[in-house]
């Protein structure tokens, strides 16, 4: 007993200190947290595991991306670029497209080279004889050689259609002078199919070439064409894979100068609408399938236009103005494609379903087909060149009410380039006219290519002049967002070959040379802020 209160003497805090030691692991035992302290530890471990495991699978994926796989190397854009050939002719005719799926768009066009020694591919070996057509492909971006082959002895006309399917190649079909039609696969140069000549050795081939929807269940779109022969039309069906012919049906009889155009109505149902003189005449697709093949109810009509169209003549209602139609086109409407009419007195615009008029403009002299551009943001316009002679005017027209919006004149030369436009980032268009800088057209007259935007309505920039024979012209988009043009100059006389040349500028650089010119006495702005203006311009694609 003595001990034990000595020891508390000397230790007065031992016993206190272990009561609540006991108390505490007593306490700890009850409510179970010594029990939950390996559960905690093990989630902090698979927690690291995980951690570490996303990290190399990461690092791993990285590596893979920046060092196994190889990136796909995009050419640089030339800004300029140009392709001669010494004695040649060429044709109107330079498609613009991505031939190669590698979003760089391609220049196809047609030529007849007189220096055989130049040739990589001779035309004996084709089965040619020289000098014979050669189909070209380049690439925008350098003007590097895709492909090159003899095509034909002589092309009569050719065309490259949008592609005809989702399997199918991106085709051109050539009419050659010695009777045969032919389809070229354009993305590598290679025939597809040579057909001999089925329609006539006094037969016209009329243009443009059609598409159908797929009748023949190889899933690619077929080719629809029409020959001419006096005041007959004959209507023609071919596998666009084979070139097999599907039937033709010779029931059309139109007088003088025929165009057309297919038009889809608001139900979906296809029509042929072709013009004669002053009248336009309806035919159903699915009437003039079902009598060239003999089958049903592949195709549809419209109730409206079926009951809209004349039964015996197939002439549809006249519209307001009675002068010679010279072409027809599609313009998309609100609740579908519009039709206007371009014609010796005015130019019309037709509802393109009820096809009542809309609009009338005064213009006797459109000489050629209209193109479409944004004057305002996203309000479609019409471009319109009016005059026969050498004062041409230039009017953009809005679609939706026929006011002119803009107008201008220049002077026209011989062979003179259609008006182009591409779409710009803005939600207008850059629009681009040729003009010459004489009045009296001469060999060696300077032929000036002007841009314009309607920022500027008193404003156009003269990016260049020439003096060459212009065979045609075209503007394309090139990479991050910026746009060239393309030139094919030339003869096209097989008499007279001479020098033959494609080439390529981009637009932006030719901007920092080229001269502003003031339509209006007011300038508000230096050239020089004009010019930095349009240079600092982007584009791009259409949807």
């Amino acid at each position: 007993m003595m001990d034990k209160e000595l020891e508390a003497e000397i230790h007065p805090l031992k016993q206190d200190d272990a009561a609540p030691q006991e108390l505490s692991e007593t306490q700890t035992e009850k409510d179970g947290s010594f029990k939950k302290a390996p559960h905690h530890s093990w989630c902090i471990q698979c927690r690291t595991i995980i951690f570490f495991f996303l990290l190399f699978t990461c690092l791993f994926v990285v590596f893979i991306i920046s060092f196994i796989i190889p990136c796909v190397e995009q050419p640089v854009s030339q800004k300029m670029w140009n392709i001669n050939y010494d004695a040649a002719v060429t044709y109107d005719f330079m498609p613009i497209r991505d031939i190669n799926n590698n979003t760089i768009q391609d220049i196809t066009f047609l030529y007849k080279d007189y220096n055989s020694s130049s040739l990589s591919v001779s035309c004996a070996e084709k089965g040619f004889s020289a000098p014979c057509t050669f189909l070209v492909a380049v690439s925008s971006s350098d003007g590097s050689l895709l492909w090159e082959r003899p095509v034909a002895q002589d092309v009569a006309y050719m065309e490259c259609p949008d592609p005809q399917g989702k399997e199918s190649p991106l085709s051109c079909f050539i009419v050659e002078k010695d009777n045969s039609l032919l389809s070229v696969d354009s993305s590598i140069g290679e025939i597809l199919w040579n057909k001999t000549w089925v329609f006539g050795h006094k037969a016209t081939i009329l243009s443009p070439f059609l598409s159908i929807p797929d009748v023949t269940g190889d899933e690619v779109k077929n080719l629809f064409l029409f020959t001419q022969m006096g005041n007959e039309i004959t209507t023609y069906i071919f596998s666009s894979s084979t070139g097999d012919q599907v039937g033709s049906l010779s029931n059309i009889n139109l007088e003088g100068k025929v165009g057309y155009i297919m038009h889809i109505t608001n139900t979906g149902a296809y029509y042929i609408i072709f013009h004669s003189a002053s009248s336009l005449y309806g035919y159903s697709l699915k009437e003039l399938y079902e009598k060239i093949t003999g089958r049903k109810n592949v195709f549809e009509e419209d109730p409206h236009w079926k009951e809209m169209i004349d039964s015996v003549t197939h002439r549809l209602p006249p519209s307001l103005s009675s002068g010679a139609i010279r072409y027809l086109m599609n313009v998309p409407g609100n609740t579908g494609n519009d039709i206007l009419l371009v014609k010796s007195d005015a130019c019309e615009l037709l509802n393109g379903q009820e096809f009542i008029s809309k609009w009338t403009l005064s213009a006797s002299e459109v000489m050629r087909k209209p193109v479409l551009g944004y004057y305002k943001p996203d309000a479609l316009t019409v471009v319109l060149e009016n005059g026969s002679g050498v004062q041409r005017k230039i009017l953009i027209v809005d679609v939706t009410s026929g006011a002119v919006l803009w107008n201008h004149t220049l002077t026209a030369f011989e062979g003179t380039p259609k008006s182009v436009t591409i779409r710009t980032a803005d939600q207008h268009s850059a629009f681009f006219f040729w003009g010459s800088s004489n009045q009296t057209e001469t060999v060696d007259s300077q032929k000036n290519l002007y841009m314009f935007h309607p920022t500027f309505p008193d404003i156009l920039l003269e990016l260049t002049n020439i003096t060459k024979n212009i065979v045609a012209f075209n503007v394309l988009l090139e990479q991050n967002q910026h746009a060239s043009y393309v030139l094919l100059t030339g003869p096209t006389s097989e008499d007279t070959p001479g020098l033959m040349s494609l080439s390529k500028q981009k637009v932006k650089e030719n901007i920092l040379n080229a001269r502003v010119v003031w339509l209006g006495q007011a300038r508000p702005e230096s050239d020089q802020t004009i010019k930095n203006w349009f240079y600092e311009l982007r584009y791009k694609r259409e949807d």
